[in-house]
């Protein structure tokens, strides 16, 4: 049972983790129609930038944080207007062909600008452990947590009961619609893919604390594993990029922990995550909690 408990922490912070991913996914989408590949990264130069700011400029850790959140949602806005708008009305796989080319971008950037083979992120926590009724739980797990569960809370709140959310929910069911009322269709984008830029800061910096605060180019394709999360979710679904988010984090860490794939090969528990993946979307196509498409014949 203490095993138990002690991986199902774990699974929590790194499920939260990827709900933090596959929420940058589904809110680009759900306001756009568009599938954001930038997202991993977004999760990579989020990382590097509160390197940049915390270790290398000395600030504090929190303060290194915010002001990377605000400096990726400002790049990630600027991206929409300046190479996503002007294609919004194109053809859907040239604009998921643009946001391929700017992952690999971004990641040629940031091997330019931290040209050094690894970094390290400091973090207040350190590798510090607790017990807790003869549970060892990793202090990482906690703070990503709380932190998943702040941005998470944060999110809904603004999406629900703020001027701003109701119009990037008005325009994400009619766009004409939204326009019609005087709703700013544009702006309800750019602030969707900021909010898109800022959650993935938090994602790159506990992602990177969990697994060793090694800093490397590869962090983006780790991010991409939040991939089954947003699908299963449902790609329209804030609601379900949360729990698919969990989902594939309890997953990945109770197959990790409990099952033996050594005659296999490593790295099975990350595609188990696409085989749940597939077995949910024969059953429902749109995902968990998807909005289900209505053809008139």
């Amino acid at each position: 049972m203490e095993k138990f408990f002690q991986l199902f922490v774990a699974a929590i912070a790194l499920g939260g983790i990827y709900a933090l991913i596959a929420l940058g996914f589904v809110v680009v989408y759900k306001a756009t129609g568009t599938f954001n590949f930038a997202q991993g990264g977004f999760v990579l130069l989020g990382a590097y930038l509160v390197y940049q700011f915390g270790d290398d400029w000395s600030l504090p850790f929190f303060v290194a944080l915010i002001l990377a959140m605000v400096v990726m949602a400002g790049v990630a806005a600027g991206i929409e207007r300046v190479v996503i708008r002007p294609m919004i009305n194109g053809p859907p796989f040239t604009i998921v062909l643009i946001t391929l080319g700017v992952l690999l971008i971004i990641e040629q950037a940031v091997r330019t600008l931290w040209s050094e083979p690894a970094y390290v992120l400091t973090t207040p926590w350190g590798n510090g452990v607790t017990e807790v009724a003869g549970v060892s739980i990793r202090h990482v797990d906690m703070w990503t947590v709380g932190f998943a569960t702040l941005v998470l809370g944060g999110f809904f709140a603004i999406f629900r009961f703020t001027t701003i959310g109701i119009a990037m929910r008005a325009t994400a069911f009619d766009q004409e619609a939204a326009a019609a009322q005087g709703i700013k269709v544009g702006r309800s984008f750019s602030i969707s893919w900021a909010i898109a830029g800022a959650v993935a800061v938090v994602a790159g910096a506990m992602l990177t604390s969990r697994t060793g605060s090694v800093l490397t180019p590869g962090l983006s394709f780790i991010a991409l594993r939040a991939f089954p999360a947003m699908i299963i979710g449902g790609l329209d679904s804030p609601g379900g990029a949360v729990a698919g988010g969990v989902v594939i984090g309890v997953v990945e860490v109770m197959a990790l922990g409990y099952l033996d794939f050594d005659w296999i090969g490593s790295g099975f528990e990350v595609v188990l995550a696409y085989v749940l993946m597939i077995i949910v979307l024969l059953w429902r196509p749109n995902g968990l909690f998807g909005t289900r498409a209505v053809q008139r014949v």
